[in-house]
């Protein structure tokens, strides 16, 4: 199994306990959330050896976080306790079905003062794989060059890079910087990852094989376009591409990390050697299987519960 780091806020979430708008509901339950921890959760659960880099706050947020890490089975080696400022958290709507309203209140937190010099305890002994995504790239100049640093340092090792570019708008002043900023992180990935709608924003182009085209002229290995719903994905190398159908899913019940659960699936089936069809295969099986389920990461499967429903899908 592979050794893999990677970096993200870590957060805590509130998910209403009844349908309706959020400023009037009055009871939540508690969980964690961030797209990379999502991502850690995955590969762990998969029987990958992986390590989360982080920083949260000295409050109770901060340590429910620990702890959860640990239960799942991720090294919390460098995980940062900054008692100055508080972890960041996140308030999301009950659905019955689809896309829940979610408010971010991650502004000044402890995350967002990460610096390159953060990194410097970090063992590469062993690691083969990194994962990243564009949203730290947002949350503050420091955090932008930590993730360009720990991608760079990645590459100079020989050490394989994902980069899940995961668009968030609204942590951005404008389209322009977003689009400047996370197009240069994307030259050190080997493995680029964005939605076709969010590869048009990037890049300006208007379909997935010219935006494939575009990342993999800026060296990258491998491109995946996630189509979106049930359109599966395209996924291309310099020597062509493919497209992968997805899953089908009759009831959806929570969207929110299905696009952490299908990098989860194909860095971890590509780290194993299988082909990328096989890889995208399995990375749909993986994003079906988290929006049949409430909450961020409780639907993420063990290799047991992947395997069964992959077969299942099949008969």
């Amino acid at each position: 199994m592979a050794k893999v780091l990677t970096i993200g806020e870590a957060m805590g979430l509130l998910i209403a306990d009844r349908p309706g708008d959020l400023a009037e509901v009055e009871q939540f339950s508690r969980h964690v959330c961030g797209a990379e921890l999502n991502y850690a959760v995955g590969m762990a659960r998969l029987g990958h050896d992986v390590s989360y880099i982080s920083k949260v706050g000295g409050d109770p947020f901060g340590r429910s976080i620990r702890a959860f890490l640990k239960d799942n089975g991720i090294h919390t080696d460098y995980v940062q306790t900054d008692e100055a400022h508080m972890t960041g958290f996140q308030m999301k709507e009950r659905v019955l079905e689809g896309d829940p309203a979610v408010a971010n209140i991650r502004k000044y937190t402890a995350f967002s003062f990460m610096t390159p010099d953060d990194l410097q305890g970090i063992c590469w002994d062993g690691v083969t794989h990194v994962h990243t995504t564009g949203i730290p790239l947002a949350l503050s100049p420091s955090c932008r060059q930590t993730v360009v640093a720990l991608m760079k340092e990645a590459r100079r090792r020989g050490v394989s890079v994902s980069f899940d570019t995961n668009l968030r708008p609204m942590l951005w002043p404008d389209t322009e910087t977003m689009a400047s900023v996370i197009n240069d992180a994307a030259q050190y990935a080997d493995i680029v990852m964005p939605g076709l709608s969010e590869g048009k924003i990037l890049t300006g182009l208007d379909d997935e094989k010219a935006v494939a085209g575009y990342y993999l002229e800026r060296g990258a290995k491998l491109v995946v376009i996630k189509l979106g719903g049930s359109s599966g994905t395209y996924v291309a190398d310099r020597e062509g591409g493919q497209y992968v159908p997805s899953y089908r899913v009759d009831h959806v019940v929570d969207t929110v990390g299905a696009g952490d659960g299908f990098a989860v699936g194909f860095t971890s089936a590509w780290l194993e050697g299988l082909s990328m069809e096989e890889a995208a295969r399995r990375g749909a099986a993986v994003g079906a299987m988290v929006i049949q389920v409430a909450g961020d990461n409780e639907g993420l499967p063990t290799r047991d519960q992947l395997a069964a429903f992959q077969n299942e899908q099949a008969e």
